[in-house]
């Protein structure tokens, strides 16, 4: 892959790797060096890709894996707090703010289906490649989320 390749691959897809992995992560250095790991791994892979978009679910899938390591590494096993995310996302009102706040209270594996499915437009079964987990597992993630989700939010 030569070097404007690359840049043009970067440029577009950073934001969407990023966003996938802070809701994985829910911690900006962890998210920040996934993606990093990420997209040095994507300068020194030999793969040959089929467009854009298998481009972009590579490197969410790379970007998540990267992820799940620092998360199981033993510099991450104590608590985070959501405060650091304060100010990750602009909101239009309150309400959108709310639902992001409860989304990131979510276990892991129900916040990256969401962000997955709602943010970023993949269909259960991309979700299913990306997570390397079967697409029922997928809808049962989801209804599981979204089940959660409209208690919480009744409860405030």
């Amino acid at each position: 892959m030569d070097k404007a390749e690359y840049e043009r691959i970067a440029e577009r897809y950073i934001d969407a790797v990023y966003r996938a992995v802070l809701s994985c992560s829910k911690n900006k250095i962890d998210a920040e060096d996934a993606v990093q790991n990420a997209f040095y791994k994507l300068l020194k892979t030999d793969t040959r890709f089929n467009g854009d978009e298998h481009i972009r679910k590579w490197l969410i899938r790379v970007a998540m894996n990267e992820c799940r390591s620092v998360w199981r590494s033993a510099r991450s096993r104590g608590v985070i707090s959501l405060d650091e995310l304060e100010g990750e996302a602009e909101y239009l009102d309150e309400s959108e703010r709310d639902l992001f706040n409860e989304v990131m209270r979510l276990p892991q594996k129900y916040r990256a289906v969401i962000h997955l499915y709602y943010y970023e437009g993949y269909t259960c079964g991309e979700i299913a490649g990306i997570l390397k987990i079967k697409e029922s597992a997928v809808q049962t993630r989801l209804m599981r989320a979204r089940g959660r989700l409209r208690e919480r939010m009744k409860e405030e």
